[in-house]
């Protein structure tokens, strides 16, 4: 790890204005990513802006819905009562997470933001666009067990590693981001970006903005699940994920949301799924059928063909243990 400078910002301008002084600058909360990728060289900071100081650890709700400061905990977002009540589907997915140590100090500004966890991105050694672009990718020909079958590039084949990033795709969230120019929202499916012909481009915050909250809208759902398969029980990225959410009325489903992790450079959201699945009956045939349809138009490489039957195996277990 390289010297770097150290500031602590009192306030979202001063954070702002300290970033826009120094290109090569980075916020910090919790730094259980970051400080990963400072140790093993893979990023190096000239300037750390520690912004922990700042007024972002609010939770609050109303009518139109939920706004999580940036700052939150992830295990104080999992615990608190209305996302427990009203957006359970959030709290599964932040459970699913890590471990309790890292959940404890992991931000949900700072989730939003993690990097993936190829296993060539973060060998220095080993070629890699995110990492160092134009030197290929040494997953598409390499050991590719964990990587993506949706929205790959010949660039980059890297999965977002994020399980509550799932979550708030499927949950329709907004982010809440300040810069010197003023505030704005982002969609969170129009947030992270699939890799292209940038990879080392991972969303679409821009410099000198810094990202102050998340919201989601109030919504009807009435039965969600988050499925998280690994390959043990804790403290494993997924293989595959889905979020689940409905809105089921006397056994008809009037609304759906479904989103998947471990699939794509960014949460991956089945539209076509929703869209067969709104006005049917919750049957186990109708789950059986949407899940047949979740993997079309997916390409598999080497080691990961084995994603299609799982990801279909899942999508049928999320949706059905949902309405149980």
């Amino acid at each position: 790890m390289i010297n770097f400078e150290y500031t602590k910002a009192s306030s979202t301008k001063t954070a702002i204005d300290a970033s826009l002084k120094n290109n090569n600058a980075k916020f910090i909360a919790g730094g259980t990513n970051l400080v990963d990728l400072m140790k093993k060289g893979i990023t190096a900071p000239q300037r750390l802006i520690d912004i922990t100081a700042l007024p972002l650890k609010n939770i609050n709700s109303d009518a139109k819905g939920i706004t999580i400061g940036a700052l939150v905990a992830n295990s104080a977002a999992a615990e608190n009562e209305t996302v427990k009540t009203k957006y359970p589907l959030l709290a599964m997915a932040l459970n699913a997470g890590a471990s309790a140590q890292l959940r404890n100090m992991a931000t949900v500004g700072g989730n939003i933001m993690q990097r993936t966890r190829c296993s060539y991105f973060y060998d220095i050694t080993m070629p890699c666009n995110k990492r160092n672009p134009g030197t290929g990718c040494g997953a598409a020909e390499g050991y590719n067990r964990m990587h993506a079958v949706f929205g790959a590039s010949d660039k980059c084949i890297a999965v977002h590693p994020s399980d509550m990033c799932v979550a708030l795709a499927a949950l329709n969230a907004t982010v809440n981001i300040s810069s010197s120019k003023g505030d704005k929202k982002i969609l969170f499916t129009d947030f992270h970006r699939l890799p292209g012909d940038t990879p080392e481009l991972d969303n679409n915050l821009q410099a000198g903005e810094l990202i102050t909250a998340i919201h989601i809208p109030a919504n009807n759902f009435n039965k969600a699940y988050y499925l998280k398969i690994r390959d043990r029980l804790s403290y494993a990225f997924a293989l595959v994920s889905v979020a689940v959410a409905l809105e089921v009325k006397n056994g008809i489903i009037k609304d759906v949301s479904l989103a998947m992790g471990g699939v794509a450079h960014k949460p991956w959201r089945l539209t076509a799924v929703e869209k067969f699945l709104i006005g049917k009956t919750a049957s186990q045939q109708v789950f059986k059928d949407a899940a047949a349809m979740a993997m079309d138009g997916a390409t598999t490489y080497e080691h990961n063909t084995y994603k299609i039957k799982l990801g279909k195996a899942a999508v049928l277990e999320a949706l059905t243990k949902a309405v149980v």
